[in-house]
């Protein structure tokens, strides 16, 4: 019986990965729809309980092959590393240095809201990072994915999906439109390890800066290029144990290692 549960989440997550791929990338003016969001969308409306199409048994299945799936994308992130080491070490402190700003970012700005919003342990997962592929799989890995931690960082690996692109389009055109910083450096910053929202924000500083449209796209694959390879390990070494001591040391709340090794063998 568990069998034939198994062969139906992998027919459904098949069917679905061919819709979104037949429907491919989309852009509506400045805004950028990959397959990504396609499978997202149909996903969550299969598994929505009032179809009953899949209960709640094959959903929690379904949610044990997260961890696989994110250590083969991690495996490939670090097979990436060794090619580009010489474009990372030739790009110069600028790239390097935007780490600290996508960490000071989502910390200084994203976890008094989280806390404000009266979010507990889940504001570690959601905070600690923009939230993408790589910074899921360190938490599923540390906390696993049925943690309060994971819910945080799934919570927000959904919004970035669904929202990031718009939001990080306009954000881009309206500061590109203040005229105060320099293109490039406006490029830079929409290299923030998400291919999507790199897109969405190139496409719209290319717009205020047309005659500077090729170093724009330059610059911004080499920031996400950086941010995808060396954003892993700068969160799992410093933004996360730092966002953990800082939540703790304001709510108080040292969470249960017990409750994490737990959550982490049910993921």
């Amino acid at each position: 019986m568990q069998a034939l549960g198994n062969l139906k989440l992998h027919l459904f997550a098949l069917i679905i990965v061919v819709i979104a791929e037949m429907i491919g990338v989309q852009k509506f003016g400045l805004v950028v729809l990959l397959p990504l969001l396609y499978a997202l969308v149909l996903g969550g409306i299969v598994s929505l309980p009032s179809l009953h199409i899949l209960n709640n048994e094959q959903m929690q299945r379904a949610s044990k092959f997260m961890p696989i799936a994110m250590l083969l994308l991690v495996a490939k992130i670090g097979l990436d590393i060794g090619p580009n080491l010489s474009i990372l070490l030739n790009s110069g402190w600028a790239l390097i240095m935007q780490e600290f700003g996508h960490f000071f970012g989502t910390l200084v700005f994203g976890l008094p809201v989280a806390l404000l919003l009266k979010m507990k342990r889940e504001a570690i997962g959601a905070c600690y990072s923009i939230d993408r592929e790589a910074n899921v799989a360190i938490i599923g890995e540390k906390f696993g994915l049925s943690s309060p931690e994971g819910h945080g960082v799934m919570g927000m690996y959904i919004c970035g999906t669904l929202f990031g692109a718009l939001w990080i389009s306009l954000l881009s055109g309206i500061i590109a439109q203040l005229d105060i910083f320099h293109p490039h450096a406006l490029a830079m910053g929409a290299g923030i390890g998400s291919a999507s929202m790199m897109a969405a924000g190139v496409g719209s500083i290319v717009a205020a800066y047309p005659e500077e449209a090729q170093l724009v796209q330059a610059y911004a694959a080499a920031a996400n290029l950086m941010t995808s390879i060396l954003g892993i390990y700068f969160a799992l070494f410093i933004s996360l144990p730092v966002t953990i001591k800082i939540y703790e040391f304001v709510t108080g709340d040292k969470g249960c290692e017990a409750d994490h090794q737990e959550a982490k063998i049910i993921a």
